[in-house]
């Protein structure tokens, strides 16, 4: 049985996906993490030089200021010393924190969803990854964010700008270009943009793999795919028209792919009619 102030690789696996999901905070020493350079998902790494009083300092700051209202869970190769530390020191600084029990050893037995991070450029400041793409969003532009915060990078900025200036600003900044011809993070084949970041991070779980289809038919008008591809496209389509403002309308979508996620996950076998719901014996 974990202890009080441990999170079983059981818990995490349900959280990771969803809004409720903790900070994860990757503290194995650089010579374990060479060993297996891949993170759990949504998980970022403490260099080995912030594992000190001034390093812990600026990161407890970091989370307030930008995870306020976020727990955080902290996981070293096998749930030791390490992690058990940092929690601990976390906590005595008002913020919630746990360690994996087993740690990271323990997840990667268990098959549950890691990235492979060697793919990530482009930071900000507070180390958030960022990335830009075109303005008016509609479904693959509004996707892949959702995968990228949900699973790889939960601070991560998206930037919407004019079609022609994409990969200027990338440039200018040091971003991610993503959804437009001739980048590295675009459509390739009969696969949309969502499939390339699952493919390019080396996320596969079945509830991931059944939401890209649905959004590869969404997107690519392939309604045949999936029958949840049309309710997407629609859904999609409506929110387009609500926002004017791409962020807003982002922020709205995440709750959107939020849905889908968990129906993928959780829900596929489920049906309903009025009838499951009226009183007995009328």
């Amino acid at each position: 049985m974990p202890a009080p102030d441990a999170m079983t690789c059981e818990k995490l696996a349900k959280l990771i996906g969803t809004s409720k999901a903790p900070i994860v905070l990757d503290a194995r020493r650089d010579a374990v993490r060479q060993i297996d350079s891949r993170q759990i998902a949504a998980s970022r790494t403490i260099a080995e030089a912030d594992m000190c009083g001034d390093g812990l300092a600026r990161l407890a700051q970091e989370l307030r200021e930008y995870h306020p209202a976020k727990s955080v869970l902290v996981t070293c190769a096998e749930g030791h010393g390490r992690s058990q530390g940092v929690a601990a020191w976390l906590r005595t600084q008002d913020i919630t924190a746990e360690y994996l029990d087993g740690g990271f050893n323990a997840w990667a037995a268990a098959g549950l969803p890691m990235f492979d991070p060697a793919k990530l450029h482009g930071r900000d400041g507070a180390g958030r990854t960022l990335w830009v793409t075109r303005s008016r969003p509609k479904i693959d532009r509004i996707a892949c964010p959702w995968l990228i915060r949900r699973f790889i990078d939960p601070g991560a900025v998206f930037l919407y700008v004019a079609p022609a200036e994409v990969q200027s600003v990338a440039d200018l900044l040091g971003a991610a270009a993503y959804d437009i011809d001739g980048v590295f993070w675009s459509h390739r084949g009969e696969g949309c943009t969502f499939d390339t970041l699952l493919a390019e991070f080396g996320l596969s779980i079945p509830a991931l793999d059944r939401l890209a289809t649905v959004i590869r038919g969404a997107d690519t008008a392939r309604p045949d795919l999936a029958p949840e591809c049309a309710g997407l496209l629609a859904a999609s389509l409506g929110l387009s028209r609500i926002y004017a403002d791409d962020l807003e309308q982002l922020e709205a979508g995440m709750g959107l792919y939020d849905a889908f996620y968990r129906w993928c996950r959780d829900a596929t076998g489920e049906t309903h009619n009025w009838q499951s719901h009226g009183r007995v014996g009328k």
